[in-house]
């Protein structure tokens, strides 16, 4: 293979984030404010009218899904891995601040309910990920006080937050003169922050924001201490001994793979289609109705996996959810939320406990029966961001008896397919290391694509996993794409090279080509495109997967599930 790494046009990232890292080694704040020039000069693709007066809806809308509600009143944001790090550096029971968090982003953060954030960090990729969202959200609020500082429409919102009067279609028209904005980005606004919306507006019309960070610890040590706590807490709430079971571990989300494996929505249709009935979700009904008719190709399954996740929130379903607790150890099951660090949530899964009448019927794979006699696990993981999931797969690799397989099911962006499109790589190139991995991927097309409806299954894809979603610009992209990579993620590249420190007995390389044929486990990543970052608005700030998210998130689940029951199967 061709051994050209994509570098040109990734200066100008390389100087942001040398500026932005060299900045947090002192112990006191950085303001963003220092950070705002190498910013702009980057160009990121998720930030094209940074440099503009127009103000960027698709990039505030992106950071707001990533960003807890408290960010409005949030002037410093302090970074660490763990509580004795925050109680070590000054910030003793972060813990008992008020728990935040965002619908677009899982990281573990408390607000002191003044000015103070308090995050939890797994690794670089957070500060990779934090730290130009800041800068982007600071750079957006500061325009719209431009627009809105001094304006008459200033006063009308300050009503609105009174409970004097409501956003009716004069006081929206009189908003989108004002800030330079269409109905339909006024319309993304209203939807991600909802009835709350003339808060954040009013907040940003009466004050610029200036914005600090603070990174407690910065060591390797840090991270790793991190890591070996998370795994301590998930195995003291095992009652087994992890390091005698060997593993078969998939990186992928907590709910396709218990959902598949219990049965709980299935055996549960009839109260999940009187939900649906009475919800007076129109969308919903009409698609359940044409499912009965046999209208629309989508899964009977998948659709009461997705309706249970909605009616689990409701107070209806508080019943449901603490059944669901009873009725999963039964089959094998077992939740682990995470404690004190990151928020990575795990599940372990017996394979000789589960209720064979209980399972997914996709999953019901010849031999199956033989399962009564396995002593393998299942360890799925909520996916960690980027390094994070280097840091955690060496954890595991380090604590348990063996690995039978590897899989990694995630979202990524697409260069060349559609939102919803699965992509299955057997080249990675991984922008940590600078390596690119080879690799026998587990999975081809003809795996998925019978259980994929909507979208199309490309395999035989080339990978490459990046520093951080702002940290890329169009240049850059355009060298990936003409070398052939066209599946842009940021975890693939780190479970690499903990995979291949599994199989060699030093740490992984820098710079290589690695061979990974020869690793002596299972090793399968399929990744669903939900963004297209080369489409302008084609994120999932944009727009949300939403149901039909589920069609390539279950069919790589079925995927990989069948290839694990398939495996342990065969060998016993």
């Amino acid at each position: 293979m061709e051994r050209t790494v994509p570098t040109t046009g990734s200066e100008e990232i390389q100087l942001y984030m040398r500026t932005y890292y060299s900045l947090l080694r002192t112990t006191d704040e950085v303001q963003i404010q220092t950070l705002v020039e190498t910013h702009l000069g980057m160009d990121s693709l998720l930030h094209v009218d940074a440099r503009e007066d127009a103000i960027d809806v698709s990039a505030l809308v992106y950071c707001s899904l990533r960003l807890p509600s408290c960010i409005w009143q949030t002037r410093l944001v302090v970074m660490g891995q763990s509580e004795r790090v925050f109680a070590w550096r000054g910030y003793p029971n972060v813990e008992q601040w008020q728990s935040v968090a965002a619908p677009g982003r899982r990281r573990r953060a408390f607000f002191d309910g003044q000015e103070t954030l308090a995050v939890y960090i797994a690794s670089l990729s957070d500060i990779d990920d934090l730290v130009p969202m800041l800068t982007t959200f600071q750079i957006e609020w500061n325009k719209i006080h431009m627009r809105l500082h001094g304006a008459p429409v200033l006063a009308d919102l300050a009503d609105c937050v009174a409970g004097k009067r409501s956003v009716d279609a004069d006081l929206r028209a009189r908003l989108c003169q004002t800030l330079g904005l269409s109905p339909e980005d006024m319309r993304r606004l209203e939807a991600i922050w909802q009835d709350e919306c003339p808060a954040p507006l009013l907040e940003m019309g009466q004050r610029r924001t200036r914005m600090a960070v603070r990174l407690l610890a910065g060591s390797q040590v840090e991270y790793r201490k991190a890591t070996q706590s998370w795994w301590g807490n998930v195995a003291v709430n095992v009652p087994f001994d992890l390091g005698e079971r060997p593993v078969y571990f998939i990186s992928s989300n907590t709910h396709s793979v218990v959902n598949m494996l219990s049965g709980f929505a299935l055996r549960r249709e009839q109260e999940l289609a009187r939900y649906v009935r009475e919800s007076g979700d129109a969308d919903l009904q009409a698609e359940y109705a044409d499912i009965q008719a046999q209208q629309v190709p989508s899964s009977r399954e998948n659709f009461f996996y997705y309706v249970l996740k909605k009616y689990l929130q409701t107070p209806e379903g508080r019943d449901a959810w603490e059944e669901r607790e009873r009725e999963e150890p039964l089959c094998g099951i077992r939740h682990i939320d995470s404690r004190h660090v990151f928020d990575v949530a795990a599940q372990i899964v017996e394979l000789r406990a589960l209720r064979l009448d209980w399972l997914d019927p996709r999953l019901r794979v010849p031999g199956i029966e033989r399962l009564a006699d396995s002593d393998a696990i299942i360890l799925n993981i909520d996916y960690p961001l980027g390094m994070g999931a280097y840091h955690v797969l060496s954890q595991i690799a380090a604590s348990v008896a063996s690995f039978r397989g590897v899989y990694i099911l995630g979202k990524a962006a697409t260069l060349n397919g559609r939102i919803g499109d699965v992509m299955i790589p057997n080249v990675v190139h991984d922008e940590h290391s600078r390596n690119t991995y080879l690799f026998d991927n587990a999975f081809s097309a003809a795996h998925v694509s019978p259980h994929l409806t909507y979208g199309t299954a490309l395999d035989n894809q080339k990978a490459i996993s990046v520093r951080g979603t702002f940290l890329q610009n169009r240049r850059y992209m355009d060298v990936f794409y003409r070398e052939g990579y066209t599946d842009i993620e940021m975890e693939a590249g780190p479970y690499l090279s903990a995979a291949y420190e599994a199989m060699r007995p030093r740490r992984y390389p820098r710079d290589e080509v690695v061979n990974l044929y020869p690793i002596p486990f299972d090793i399968g990543i399929i990744h669903y495109a939900s963004d297209k970052p080369t489409g302008k608005g084609q994120t999932l700030g944009a727009r949300h997967l939403s149901y039909f998210g589920m069609d390539p998130t279950y069919a790589g689940t079925v995927a990989i599930l069948r290839r694990v029951l398939s495996l342990e199967s065969e060998s016993l």
